[in-house]
């Protein structure tokens, strides 16, 4: 196969790096995040949703913080819950930067806890964290890229307010299974 367990480690990490194309929690609260916003505003929430992960990410893989995956993992669930109702009960503030922020640090330990299934070396550590994290972002551009036109048509819709709710109601609801089956490990949902 390698020659080298260390090669065999990074292409394990490589292919970790998809759980964000995989990880449809996450992509249900980008999704949730983006698609109300203004295209400036884009950048500012997948920046600050991109620093907080990382940095929740790292301390989790470096073992300086722990959480309980069923706790994180209902935590992440109750953020698309809260996203999305905002974005049926109110127009999102030009602050959705700082949710997407507090929030990016909970779905950090998220991204942490499916890189701690593949077991962490003692060496070549930072490496693996650098190609999980940017395999993370690849796949997180690539829906923000595939999400862009649809938003836009969104946004240019007469209908848009009732698009943009009904879109919004349907991940509040994606959000409440995951929530009410990770809060009591039920296990129905198993993506």
């Amino acid at each position: 196969m390698y020659a080298t367990p260390k090669k065999t480690f990074c292409r394990r990490c490589q292919s970790s790096s998809h759980h964000r194309l995989l990880g449809f929690d996450h992509l249900c609260f980008l999704a949730a995040l983006v698609v109300v916003g203004s295209f400036r505003d884009l950048l500012k929430i997948i920046t600050a949703f991109t620093i907080a992960h990382s940095v929740t990410l790292c301390l989790a893989a470096l073992h300086v913080v722990s959480l309980p995956t069923r706790l994180v993992e209902t935590a992440i669930a109750a953020t698309i819950i809260y996203v999305a109702v905002e974005n049926i009960l109110c127009r999102p503030s030009g602050w959705r930067w700082a949710l997407a922020g507090v929030f990016g640090l909970v779905h950090g330990f998220g991204y942490a806890a499916a890189l701690e299934t593949l077991g962490m070396p003692a060496e070549g550590l930072m490496r693996c964290l650098l190609a999980f994290n940017i395999g993370v972002e690849a796949g997180q551009l690539f829906v923000i890229v595939c999400l862009l036109p649809i938003i836009a048509a969104m946004q240019r819709s007469v209908h848009r307010e009732w698009v943009m709710k009904g879109f919004s109601t349907a991940l509040a609801m994606v959000g409440c299974a995951w929530f009410v089956d990770r809060l009591f490990d039920k296990g129905w949902i198993q993506f």
